[in-house]
């Protein structure tokens, strides 16, 4: 993809293009939204806050004008501005802390801000997503999965909160390792093996898990959606712990792929690397165990 981040780079116009092409396409394949994302971060990261408003603002206009020409302004605005304006912020903070892990904790702050606001404006979100959970099983299965729906439902928003973040993250990511291409090989993954966090976040992740398990009703519900985005936080702080562990021993490259394809492969194994990505914030295994 070193090519398409020359391009976005050549100019402020190419990085509108790339943009908003790469956001027509990801209407049939959803995946691509995260590359026209990273299109924004990537300008955000390089040139500063200023030119990436420039370039999400041109983009936005000229997606809403599609969007009169197809009769749906709504729904184009509306795409446009999840897609690029949380990409924005979240690279703003990334260039002026120049911390990965600041950025990512403040994705995750952003999300459990809107999971609080959408139920305290949504307080019979359990019946939406089961309704609509519903609609979208097969009609001669819904008895069947009643049950299961009924689970799913109490946890749906976190769910989605989670697979948002997912999508920003990886575009932080994918701009980050584009801008050390361009201009400094190797410092994403010097940034990305050394990602950490404080011993307070992890306590307080840990509490939250604990008022979901010893709580009940709507305090129980919402604690477990949001413990849910701690889940992917520490989701990325786990693999970075092994990636750092495993990358210099004997065949470790191998090792490291064959890793990141089992997490994959097994999404089970997660819970184990979120239990090291929470260990690390006190124990710091990456320094220890490498210095063993």
């Amino acid at each position: 993809m070193g090519f398409l981040a020359t391009y976005i780079m050549r100019g402020r116009w190419q990085a509108v293009i790339a943009a908003i092409s790469l956001a027509f396409l990801s209407l049939f394949m959803p995946p691509i939204s995260i590359v026209s994302s990273a299109a924004v971060a990537l300008v955000t990261l390089r040139l500063g806050a200023y030119e990436g408003l420039t370039v999400f603002g041109i983009s936005l206009v000229t997606l809403g004008t599609l969007g009169v020409l197809v009769g749906n302004i709504e729904f184009a605005l509306l795409y446009g501005v999840v897609l690029w304006l949380p990409i924005w912020v979240i690279a703003i903070l990334l260039r002026a802390g120049r911390q990965l892990s600041l950025a990512i904790e403040s994705a995750v702050l952003l999300g459990g801000i809107t999971i609080i606001v959408f139920s305290l404006f949504k307080p019979d979100a359990f019946e939406m997503w089961k309704s609509l959970l519903i609609q979208m099983s097969p009609p001669n299965a819904a008895l069947d999965v009643q049950p299961q729906i009924e689970l799913i439902a109490h946890y749906m928003t976190g769910i989605i909160a989670a697979g948002t973040i997912f999508g920003w993250i990886f575009a932080l990511f994918l701009a980050r390792w584009w801008q050390a291409q361009l201009y400094n090989p190797d410092g994403f993954k010097t940034e990305y093996l050394a990602l950490s966090t404080s011993k307070r976040l992890a306590m307080g992740s840990i509490t939250l898990v604990g008022i979901a398990a010893f709580t009940q009703g709507n305090l129980s519900e919402l604690a477990w959606n949001l413990s849910i985005l701690a889940f992917v936080l520490y989701t990325f702080v786990g693999t970075a712990v092994c990636h750092s562990l495993l990358a210099p021993l004997k065949q470790g490259r191998y090792l490291v792929i064959g890793f990141y394809m089992t997490v994959f492969l097994i999404p089970h194994l997660l819970i184990p690397v979120v239990s090291i990505g929470v260990i690390d914030s006190w124990l710091n295994l990456r320094h220890k165990l490498k210095t063993k």
